[in-house]
């Protein structure tokens, strides 16, 4: 009976080895799912573009997505350089007028009021896309320069040309000097920055998609 009880719960030779091989499979396939992603944030962070593109070129509308400091004050400074007709602010907060985003931003309403749109409808980047895409079609516009922080711009865009196959868009990025684009890797902060934004960028591709989940 000991010899049988001491034997009756081993593993067969070749369970264990099936068991181990499977084991190495998916370590494999973690370690390479985890390569592809490094590779693809190191690509990401490369493409963030540093400049405006067509910096001088007049669209029909600027568009200004909030969440990010500097953004409306080069949204204004665009609007008052008559780089486009109309400046759209998306996202705002509800509550908050033109009125009150030109006395926070401490501007002169005079000169800016008549030409300034906001929208309260969005909480994320595609709904600032369907947002704007409504008001652009409203406005009968088929151009926009778009105003974000540049670690930003690679999925705003992704998701307005998404909402708007047929505007022309030209990228117009806002850098921090609390964001170090450049040497990414060297700062803890903006290396998670970047890759929380790289990791949005994949979902919202995926979800964008033909086919993708709704």
């Amino acid at each position: 009976m000991n010899q049988l009880s001491g034997t009756s719960g081993a593993v067969p030779g070749g369970a264990r080895s099936r068991r181990r091989r499977w084991v190495i499979v998916a370590l494999g396939g973690f370690a390479g799912l985890a390569a592809l992603w490094l590779a693809g944030l190191i690509w990401f962070a490369a493409g963030i573009p540093r400049a405006p593109a067509a910096p001088i070129a007049a669209t029909d509308a600027i568009v200004v997505l909030t969440g990010g400091a500097g953004r409306l004050g080069v949204g204004f400074e665009l609007l008052r350089e008559g780089r486009a007709k109309k400046l759209f602010v998306s996202g705002v907060y509800r509550g908050v007028d033109v009125a009150e985003i030109l006395r926070v931003s401490q501007q002169t309403p005079e000169a800016l009021a008549c030409c300034i749109a906001i929208g309260h409808s969005a909480v994320d980047t595609a709904g600032n896309a369907r947002e704007t895409a409504r008001w652009m079609a409203d406005e009968g516009f088929t151009s926009l320069r778009l105003v974000t922080a540049d670690y930003h711009m690679p999925r705003s865009l992704a998701e307005f040309r998404r909402a708007m196959p047929g505007v022309t868009l030209i990228a117009h990025p806002v850098s921090s000097e609390h964001v170090h684009v450049d040497t990414w890797w060297r700062w803890p902060g903006t290396a998670s920055l970047i890759a929380s934004e790289y990791t949005k960028h994949l979902v919202s591709s995926v979800i964008g998609a033909p086919g993708g989940a709704p």
